[in-house]
């Protein structure tokens, strides 16, 4: 197997902890407060990539700090929209909404940058409109408030893709030095929020640890490491077709594992989501200009 392929493999990887989350999010929440969960889970996976990348951490320069605490901020933001949107939307909802950065990022760029969006973008976009209410507005066409929280995820998440692209191009960045200190700051603001706001609280249950445990060493920790790790293996056109599988994975999870079962027009919405997902990445340009070599 060659490096890009193996690379590929494991990003899947990482793509599937990330759908998986949803569901134990759920599990977590039986028990813990949302800022208290969010608090364990992105220390549990500091401390993981800590330990992983001890001595890189030693030489941080202050512009990898700086960026580092301004992405783990942005961060708090992307999970607090994540975990209290799945206490009130259902599972496949959550992580369909909750992809929608891909289609915002864009539409951002276009506000802050004025960078006009690809002809191709602009039909994702209505795609991914028609997709979002079939999916998520129920039979009183009502848009349900852990949908619009998820949405709040989705631009956050938006806003921390381009402050990372703009940090990394920095050549005095250490992208994953910075990747390591935004999980740190992330849980650290977690923790004190949790302590003004709510009862901090170790899990109860051994079901409960085990899911918690699950989210940051491997939901947060390995699939972090992955990516930033095996990234450099493939282009970013592939490597972001690869990340739209979420919203599919979670579907299938939600699917099984919660037994969530979906009106035929819901599906109908997730499967025009996931098709305007995967168009934004398609280069039909390069597939021209290899068709005509």
């Amino acid at each position: 197997m060659d490096k890009q392929r193996r690379a590929e493999l494991l990003l899947v990887l990482a793509t599937l902890f990330w759908s998986v989350s949803y569901y134990f999010s759920v599990v977590c929440l039986a028990e813990l407060d949302v800022l208290t969960l969010n608090a364990f889970r992105f220390l549990s996976a500091f401390a993981t990539l800590g330990a992983i990348y001890c001595r890189r951490l030693r030489g941080l320069t202050r512009e990898t700090l700086r960026w580092g605490a301004v992405v783990g901020v942005v961060l708090v933001c992307v999970y607090i929209g994540a975990t209290y949107g799945v206490k009130y939307t259902s599972l496949s909802n959550a992580g369909f909404i909750s992809c929608l950065a891909v289609i915002i990022t864009p539409l951002l760029e276009l506000l802050i940058y004025r960078k006009k969006p690809e002809r191709k973008v602009a039909v994702a976009l209505l795609l991914c409109t028609m997709g979002l209410a079939l999916l998520t507005l129920g039979g009183d066409f009502r848009f349900a408030v852990g949908d619009a929280i998820c949405l709040i995820c989705s631009a956050s998440y938006a806003v921390d893709i381009l402050i990372t692209d703009r940090a990394v191009a920095r050549p005095e960045v250490d992208p994953v030095g910075m990747s390591v200190v935004e999980i740190g700051v992330a849980g650290g603001v977690f923790l004190l929020l949790a302590f003004l706001l709510e009862q901090p609280r170790l899990p109860q249950t051994a079901a409960v640890w085990g899911a918690a445990l699950f989210l940051g060493l491997f939901c947060s920790g390995v699939a972090f490491v992955i990516q930033t790790t095996q990234q450099k293996h493939s282009s970013p056109a592939r490597v972001a077709l690869i990340f739209t599988l979420e919203p599919l994975f979670s579907a299938i999870v939600a699917f099984f594992l919660a037994g969530e079962r979906l009106h035929p027009r819901a599906y109908l919405g997730a499967a025009m989501m996931l098709f305007s997902l995967v168009l934004v990445q398609i280069d039909f340009e390069k597939e021209t200009r290899d068709d005509d070599i």
